[in-house]
Order: C-alpha cells, then structure tokens, then sequence
C-alpha cells in the first residue's frame, strides 16, 4: 500500500525552527496592536507631527524582539539593546533640535534623553494640549512605543501561547489614554481594531498550533473539507461582524455624557485669573509714581506695535477685569509652550524684555505671541509658573516679574487695518462674558451717539469721535483739573454725566467699552505702553509712567481685534475758554425716596395657580427622570443580552434552515447534524470529517447514549437507500432526536445546560475559537489523540522558550 503524505508533511521555510509564516504573522499582529493605540496621541500633538517618534519605536522595538527571538537572547541582552537603541535613535527621533545635523546626538541630546526618562511624563502631563515636540515631548511616544513593542513582540514570538503579548499591548492603549486629553480620538475604531486584531492572530495561531496540524487522509473528502473550512472562516467573520456592528450601534448609548477624566486633569494646578487684581486698577498709580521710572526695556519693537499688560472684557460695577471663561471665550489660559498662536498672521518679531522697576503679575509682550523664553536665575520657575490666553493675548506670571527678570517673546504683529479695509466689514462673532452694573443712561447714550452711523465701522468710530471730540484730558494730578481715578460704574457715570467729560485713559476706554457692549459690538479694554510719534521705531523703548496707555479694541470678521483710541489728546484740557456746561447735561442728583402712603386693604390670599402649575411639573420631570433611568436601564439590560440573543437567534435559524430543507434525505442528514451539534454544545468531541457510525461511537462513549448508534444507522440508511424518505420517516427521525437531545439536557446541571446553550463550538464548527478554551483545561493532563488513518506532520516545530 503506498504512503500517503499529508500536506503539512512539507517542512516550511523557518527561522530558528518557527515557520517564516508566523513570524510575519505575530510581527503582522504587533504593528496593528500597537499602531492602533498610536492613533491615541493625534489630540495631544494636534496632529500627526509625533508619529515619527512613535513608529521609529515600534520599528525599532520589533526588530530587537526579532534578532534576539532568533539568537535566543535572554532578558539581560533585550535590556541592553533596548536602552542602546533609546540612546543611539532618540536624538533623530525625539529630539532632532538637539543633534548634530539632526541624526548624531550631542552631548545636550543625551544628557536630555537621560533624564527624560523621569521627567518627560511630569513635563507632558503638566503641559496644556495641545504639546509640541520642540519641547522635549516627542520622548514619551518614542520610549513607550519602544519599550512597549520589545514587550509585546517577544511574548508573540517566544511564548507558545500568544495570548500573553496581549498585556502590553492592552496596557500601551490604557497609558495612552491616561497620557492624553479628555477629547479622544477614535475610540470606538480603536476599540474594534484592536478586538478584532487579538481575535483573529489568536485565532490563526491556534490553527497553525503543531498539535491541530494532523489531517485525515483516508475518509476526509477534499470537497467537504474545504467545504467546512469555508464555512469556519465565514461564521468567524460573522461573529466579529456582528460584535463590531453591535458596539458601534450602542456606544452612543454607553457613552458618558461627561468628558473623561485623564491624568493631565489632577496634575495640572488649577489657575483663575480673579485671584489677582485688574491691571487697570494700576495705571493711575504707574501714571503717579513712574514717570520719570523705567519699568522694562524692550528691543526690536516695531514702529506701531503696542506693548501689551492685559485685555479685559468683564465688567462687574467696580472694575473691568480679565475673564478665564474657558475654551472659546476670549481669554482662555494655558501653560505657555510653544506655537501658542499657530494661526497669526502678520510681521514675526523677536523681542527681548529686560525688567526694571515693573513688579506684577502681568507679563509685558506684543501681538499674537508663539512662544515666551524665560533666562535667568528664575527661568524655570516662571516658565512653569506663567500662563497665556491667545484670544486675549495676554500673559500672567504667577510669582510676579521683578528687577533682572528677562525674557525672549516669539510674536506675529498683525499688521495695521485702515478704514477702508473695515469699509465694509461686519462685526466679528466672539463670545463676550455680559456686563452687570452698567449705568442705565449709557443704552440712550449709545444709541443717540450712533444713530446716524450706517457701517459697523461708523458705529465704532462714532463713538471714539464722541469721547475724544467732546471730552477733556486730565490725569488729576498736581497741577491738573480735578479728575477722579478708578472707573466704577459711578465714575463712569460721573464722566458722562457731568457739565464736562474730564478723564484719562482709564475713564474713556472703560466707557467706550461699556458703550459698545450696550450697542452688541464686541469691545474690550487693553491696557500696556507704546511710545510717542518721535520715539516710534527706536531699537530700545523704556517703558515709564508717560508712555503708559489704555485703549479699546474692536473685533471685525476677517481683520480680529483692532484699536481704537477714545481719549481726548492730552493737550486738550479745560481751561477758562472751555468750560462752559454741556448742552443737556446729564444730572447726578440722587432722588429722595418716595413718602410713606397709606397701607392698602388686599383681598383675602387667593391659591396660586403658578404653584400648581410648578408641582405638575415637578411631577412631569419626575416622571420623566424615571421613563429615561428606565429607558437607559433596559437599553443596557439589552445590551448585556444581545449576545445571548445573537446565539440562540443563529442556533434556531440553523434548525430550522435543516428541519425544513427541499428534499427529504437532507431534512434527515440536517437531524443528524442537529444532534451532533447540541452534542459538541455539551462537552463531545468529534472528529473532522468522520463518518456517522464513528460520530455516534465517540457519542455513546463521552455523553453515554447508546441509543444514538441504531439513530446514525437509521440515518445512513434514509440518505443513502434507494428511495427518498417520506415525511413521516422525518418527522419521526427529527422526534427521536429531540428526545436524545432532551435526555443530554435533564442529566446535565442547570450551569452546565445554560452553558450547551450559549456555547458556540457548534457554531463555529470545531475551529480555534471553540476548541482553544477547552485545549487549553485539558492541556496539563491530555495529550493528542489520532484517529485511524491520520498522519502526524513529520516536521514538528522545534520547542519554544517559555521566557524573553
């Protein structure tokens, strides 16, 4: 008799005794796990400028793995290599600044990839989203991709049960998740990615496993095998299919409504601007005190830039103060980093700031600025310390500037707007936070003074004409007309009511401010220095009590923030010739209260009917609150169960699909494989394409149902006899075996019945997924079986070390 061989039989091409085709599988299954977590990052770094760092590390993680799997190296040779490679590829992955022609590390590039190893996670997680990777943060996605894929891989490559490579793998997407922002990425792909990936590679490695590769050659039909293969593939296919579609359909449902909470939310300190005072609250006093005083230096302004304090847009009655109203309000802080302003457009500037006498909290700087370098004795403290809003372009150092502070400012000046540009520009829509304690005569004021305006532009230039035209300027100092600082809603009221409008900059640019905002335009006051038309483009400006100013700036669709200067020049003060009363004065006598009148006889208290009104509902929102809990409660219940469902669903289908086929003789073949099925559901192992008489051998020997031997005689006769069985043949043939089926179950415990029913090794036919989870209980005491007429492979793979 000649030998047959079995196709497995053929010795595959392998690298240290492990076929080549599972090597590119288990290196495959590694780069998607892995690359599915990657994605992760994409929030923290607005965009795909870390993915360098990140696949150079899964790359160069894979390749040790690899090298040292093949030349059997042990944990202590992994370790060196790895750190060698963190070391060697760091600087021309995660810090190219650093190196030498952005490939060969410097001495800077070590000695920071040295300590980034400690400091990069506090340094990224104490940094506002979005991070750039010119601060040393590229380091954290090129260390935990690269030390995460030596991990992974050699588990993959080393372990016979690959199951195991799935912790770091699981452990790298938990890490990225809590190194990232509350806004995620593509949770749900990455969840289904990185599911379907694990199950599939699991599940390919359990086929390829050397104890799956015997085959039967002597009663296996080429046609039917392939036959069963092809339906494993597809009813696997269908299983992830469903899984995937099910979780897509319900994460809108099991969805928190909250944002989710990361590490970045408990390390970062909490910051509010309101614990420090308006800087407006100091400009009569800088204007008293350091006039002849220089408080900072700047080099390189340009000619018409303005050094900026602070942009405030909230008024409460006393002051006018900077708001952190949070992202998209105009003045939303974050810890400065670089490429604050990515979006400016305008001249970029580089100032260099040397403090004088300025101490405060407000950082001087100009336009829209990308990043703050602090140097000095201090540098770390205040660049840890010091906060910037984009939208308002202003800067807060929480421990104060002092004498011998310096700093480098990369800033865009936007360039100067005319009227003709604004001609026919709208208003731009930014969200203002709302004024309380407004006067009540500046809404007429307001809409008389812009009454004949036609353009938005017209509007605001009526109202700067208005205050610089027809008021005066005084700072109310020795010598000066009396002119009261501060700009309370009393004051304010004072300046426009009064026989004349007499003020400083303080006084004007909170009214106009306030003005606007009665009128819907979007204004904000903004105090800071910029010099005098003779000094204007000097290489140094000194910033001093004379130079200091406060104007407003307007926001216009297509052009941002541009200023506007109400204050009436400071020459144009009153004097004997000019201080005649206004036409139509506003007057500032508080009213005496009104006289007591005579108490009035009320009818008798009536019930409310708004009460009523507010229990019905009370009683409708209860209601409602119990029909959503209820709602949300059974659409988990449901979710829970669908899988269940989805399993008892595909099992009656396939019944039925085999109790009602077209011809007879497969009705009678489809009971038989109905009972084989429920068989295999409670514990029987079958063997792969063996024919009815051993099936029900196997049967009657592992579940003890001897009567199942006359049944699969019965059912050879009916398919193969001369003559197709009649209906009743059938029905008959189809209650003997629910009735086996019924004995299986009433000799079973209820556990062991619930677990027949949602097994799904019936299902799947004998693949990987059904039988790995019982290979692997039976593992420690069973060994292979061979059925007569199998052939084992003959080219065993060689034994696998159980460690890294």
């Amino acid at each position: 008799m000649s030998a047959q061989t079995s196709p497995a039989s053929a010795s595959p091409a392998s690298i240290g005794g492990i076929p080549l085709r599972r090597w590119m599988l288990d290196i495959g299954a590694v780069i998607v796990l892995l690359g599915t977590s990657v994605v992760g990052f994409w929030p923290s770094f607005a965009g795909p400028s870390f993915l360098g760092a990140a696949l150079g590390g899964v790359l160069i993680g894979i390749a040790i793995a690899v090298v040292s799997a093949w030349r059997h190296w042990g944990v202590l040779i992994v370790t060196g290599l790895t750190m060698l490679a963190y070391f060697v590829f760091g600087g021309a992955l995660a810090l190219p600044h650093t190196t030498i022609l952005g490939i060969i590390p410097s001495i800077d590039t070590l000695q920071q990839l040295a300590v980034g190893v400690i400091t990069s996670w506090k340094q990224m997680l104490t940094t506002v989203a979005p991070v750039a990777g010119a601060d040393g943060h590229f380091i954290v996605p090129f260390l935990l991709l690269l030390v995460t894929a030596v991990l992974t891989a050699s588990l993959a490559l080393r372990l016979r049960q690959p199951a195991w490579a799935l912790i770091p793998a699981g452990a790298l997407l938990a890490a990225v998740i809590a190194l990232g922002t509350p806004e995620p990425a593509v949770p749900v792909i990455q969840g289904a990615v990185f599911a379907i990936a694990s199950i599939a590679w699991l599940a390919v490695r359990q086929i390829w496993a050397p104890q799956n590769a015997a085959v039967s050659v002597g009663e296996v039909d080429a046609a039917r095998a392939n036959q069963m293969r092809m339906r494993r593939l597809i009813s696997g296919a269908a299983v992830l299919v469903v899984a995937a579609g099910a979780g897509v359909a319900t994460s809108a449902l099991t969805a928190p409504a909250e944002v989710r909470h990361v590490l970045r939310d408990t390390i970062i300190p909490p910051f509010d601007v309101r614990d420090f005072p308006s800087a407006l609250q100091s400009f009569r006093g800088h204007v008293r005190d350091d006039a002849d005083s220089t408080l900072f230096t700047v080099q390189g302004l340009p000619e018409d830039a303005r050094i900026r304090l602070a942009a405030m847009d909230e008024f409460d009655g006393q002051v006018i103060n900077v708001v952190d109203g949070g992202p998209g309000t105009s003045s939303a802080f974050a810890p400065i980093r670089s490429n604050m302003s990515p979006d400016a457009e305008g001249l970029p500037v580089t100032l260099q700031v040397e403090i004088d006498g300025y101490n405060d909290v407000w950082v001087p700087q100009a336009g829209l600025v990308s990043e703050i370098r602090f140097e000095g004795d201090d540098a770390d403290a205040l660049r840890r310390s010091t906060y910037y809003s984009s939208g308002s372009a202003t800067a807060v150092a929480t421990p104060g500037l002092s004498t011998g502070d310096s700093y480098t400012v990369q800033t865009t000046v936007p360039a100067t707007v005319t009227d003709e540009q604004l001609a026919e520009a709208e208003f731009g829509s930014v969200r203002l936070p709302k004024n309380d304690n407004v006067p009540e005569e500046l809404t007429s004021l307001a809409a008389e003074v812009v009454s004949e305006a036609t353009t938005p532009v017209e509007q605001v230039q009526a109202l700067s004409s208005f205050l610089s035209e027809d008021g005066f300027f005084s700072h109310g100092l020795e010598g000066e007309v009396l002119s009261r600082s501060g700009h309370t809603s009393e004051r304010i009221s004072a300046l426009i009511g009064g026989d004349q409008m007499i003020g400083d900059d303080e006084q004007y640019a909170v009214a106009m401010a306030l003005l606007s905002g009665e009128l819907g335009i979007p204004a904000r006051v903004v105090m800071g220095f910029y010099p005098d038309e003779k000094d204007a483009g000097a290489a140094s400006f000194a910033a001093n009590g004379e130079n200091i100013h406060a104007w407003v700036e307007v926001n216009f669709d297509g052009f941002g923030w541009v200023p506007f200067d109400p204050t009436p020049p400071e020459d144009q003060v009153p004097n004997d010739q000019n201080t005649k009363p206004r036409a139509d004065p506003k007057p500032q006598v508080l009213q005496p209260p009104p006289p007591p009148q005579e108490p009035v006889d009320l009818p008798p208290t009536l019930p409310d009917d708004r009460e009523s009104e507010d229990e019905s509902l009370n009683i409708l929102g209860i209601i409602g609150a119990i029909l959503l809990i209820g709602g949300i409660s059974l659409g988990i219940l449901a979710l829970l169960a669908a899988p269940f469902i989805i399993i008892g669903a595909w099992k009656a289908s396939r019944r039925r699909a085999r109790r009602s086929a077209e011809r007879t003789a497969d009705r009678i073949a489809g009971g038989w494989d109905e009972l084989t099925d429920r068989a295999v559901d409670y514990g029987a192992r079958l063997t792969a394409g063996a024919t009815r008489g051993e099936e029900a051998s196997l049967l009657a020997g592992s579940l003890a149902v001897p009567t199942v031997t006359m049944l699969a005689d019965r059912a050879d006769a009916e398919v193969f006899g001369p003559r197709d069985p009649s209906v009743e043949d059938v029905d008959a043939f189809w209650q003997e075996v629910d009735g086996i089926v019924v004995g299986l179950g009433s000799e079973a415990g209820f556990w062991k019945r619930m677990k027949a029913r949602l097994s799904l090794r019936s299902l799947l036919g004998g693949s990987a997924l059904s039988s790995g989870f019982q290979n692997l209980k039976d593992a420690a005491t069973a060994r292979i079986r061979r059925e007569p007429g199998t052939i084992k492979n003959s080219t065993p793979e060689a034994p696998e070390s159980e460690t890294p």
